[in-house]
């Protein structure tokens, strides 16, 4: 992939992604009070979440809780992957295509001389059962357009 390429890919998905985030969606309104739906991909905005460093994994820590995890390039910034998980602390540590495609990422990146700053957002209120933050997931993929996801993947 050529600089002006990566670029211009970069380009479209920040576009998209940031209309997305001015663009609200509009709020049903009701006649009685409801209490709000706690897991609403519109009312989670991984950009506010909290970042920590890629190499989270490696750290010393127990098998975590359930989440929606975000992979988050902050230097324009673009939402590069969602994920679910049940055990935080060790979805990482094994096999994760993720990886494979954040390495080819950052040796663009190296080699065109661009700036990255890939980071992991954790948004920890995901439902503990499998099927309900799976629905997340795939609401937040297509939502976002995460092009990591391999939902967003053309054939």
């Amino acid at each position: 992939m050529s600089a002006d390429a990566l670029l211009k890919w970069k380009s479209q998905i920040l576009d998209y992604q940031q209309k997305l985030r001015e663009n609200k969606p509009p709020e049903q309104v009701t006649l009685f009070d409801i209490a709000p739906k706690h897991c609403d991909p519109d009312a989670i905005d991984p950009f506010t979440l909290p970042l920590q460093s890629m190499a989270f994994y490696r750290m010393p820590t127990d098998a975590g809780s359930a989440a929606i995890y975000f992979v988050i390039d902050n230097a324009m910034p673009l939402l590069l992957y969602v994920g679910e998980t049940r055990r935080s602390g060790k979805r990482w540590k094994g096999e994760h295509g993720c990886k494979q495609y954040l390495d080819s990422y950052h040796s663009l990146h190296h080699h065109y001389g661009l700036q990255r700053e890939v980071s992991i957002a954790f948004w920890w209120d995901a439902p503990v059962q499998r099927k309900p933050r799976q629905q997340l997931e795939q609401a937040l993929i297509q939502k976002w357009k995460s092009p990591f996801n391999k939902e967003m993947w053309v054939t």
